[in-house]
């Protein structure tokens, strides 16, 4: 052990503990899958999405749910699906959905856009109070992010579109 000279004559000194750190690793794994299920009937490979209506189409399958549930479409830099993701199932009328749910896979997914789309189990696909807030929202934690929101679809018996509306 060091010593240094002290009043009384030397003192000795502990030498420090060796510190330890507990460090996490996150892994961003990208995997190629093919989905074998009624999604695939409306899914076109390699299709550039540039209307609301093609949306609509795609997640047509959302009109029979029971339940609200709200999904992202991740586009690259030409528009085309390079992720579907399902972000929350609720109840029926409504589902939680935050920004950092709804962006984390699109980050992971290196999405240059993304459209918003949910269902209105009713079928009547008019926009509520908290719909027009989540949007906000979620555009704004987009433009943070550098991933725009392209726009976001209500399904329902037919469809909202907030582009084609001029809410976005």
């Amino acid at each position: 052990m060091p010593t240094v000279d002290g009043l009384f004559g030397p003192i000795e000194i502990a030498a420090p503990k060796p510190r330890s750190i507990k460090l996490r690793m996150i892994k961003a794994v990208y995997e190629n899958m093919t989905v074998k299920d009624n999604v695939t009937d409306y899914l076109t490979p390699n299709a550039r999405y540039t209307s609301p209506s093609q949306i609509f189409e795609t997640f047509s399958f959302l009109r029979n749910e029971t339940k609200e549930s709200f999904c992202t479409a991740h586009l690259d830099g030409k528009n085309r699906i390079v992720c579907l993701e399902i972000v929350s199932v609720g109840t029926l009328n409504q589902a939680i959905v935050t920004p950092r749910d709804t962006f984390k896979t699109a980050l992971l997914s290196n999405a240059a856009a993304i459209i918003l789309v949910h269902n209105h189990p009713t079928g009547d696909p008019t926009p509520s109070a908290e719909d027009l807030e989540v949007t906000r929202r979620l555009r704004e934690a987009g433009e943070l992010l550098g991933i725009k929101v392209l726009d976001h679809i209500i399904v329902g018996d037919s469809y909202y579109s907030f582009v084609e509306r001029g809410v976005i």
